[in-house]
């Protein structure tokens, strides 16, 4: 079954793309919840105007994303966190305290564009986490888990 996404869907691909999936999902998931639409004739046809209008709208895009990203270059971020013995967090770093983190510093990014290697962050020490600023602008962002000393 071929659909047009509407919407970003993780693992599947981003909005305006035209994704092959399997009739159950398409029909039980995807169409239900707004996600995406049939990709009948007409409807390529309205995707590809719509695109073509766009392009040069997402050029701006693009180029604040790649602002975005040297910004974040120059930023160093350590998260400080409770640990127990040794190097062990008492819980974990997730993707939230790095969007927190981040937005402390003047960076506003959504936390469901951030994912860390590795899922949570379990012990002290430097992480990588990639921080997706646009669909073509996917920046590898290290970070450092410190102990709180309290």
């Amino acid at each position: 079954m071929e659909l047009i996404l509407r919407e970003d869907v993780q693992n599947l691909g981003f909005k305006d793309d035209i994704v092959n999936v399997k009739n159950g999902f398409g029909r039980n998931f995807l169409i239900p919840k707004g996600l995406a639409s049939l990709a009948t004739p007409s409807a390529r046809k309205v995707l590809a105007e719509n695109l073509k209008q766009r392009a040069h709208k997402e050029k701006k895009i693009v180029d604040a994303a790649n602002k975005t990203a040297e910004a974040l270059k120059g930023l160093e971020l350590k998260i400080k966190a409770k640990t127990g013995a040794g190097d062990k967090l008492f819980g974990s770093v997730t993707t939230i305290d790095l969007a927190a983190a981040l937005e402390k510093e003047g960076q506003a990014i959504d936390k469901k564009y951030i994912s860390i290697n590795g899922g949570a962050v379990k012990r002290t020490g430097p992480y990588n986490a990639q921080i997706r600023l646009h669909r073509e602008v996917i920046f590898d962002f290290p970070f450092e888990v410190i102990a709180d000393k309290k």
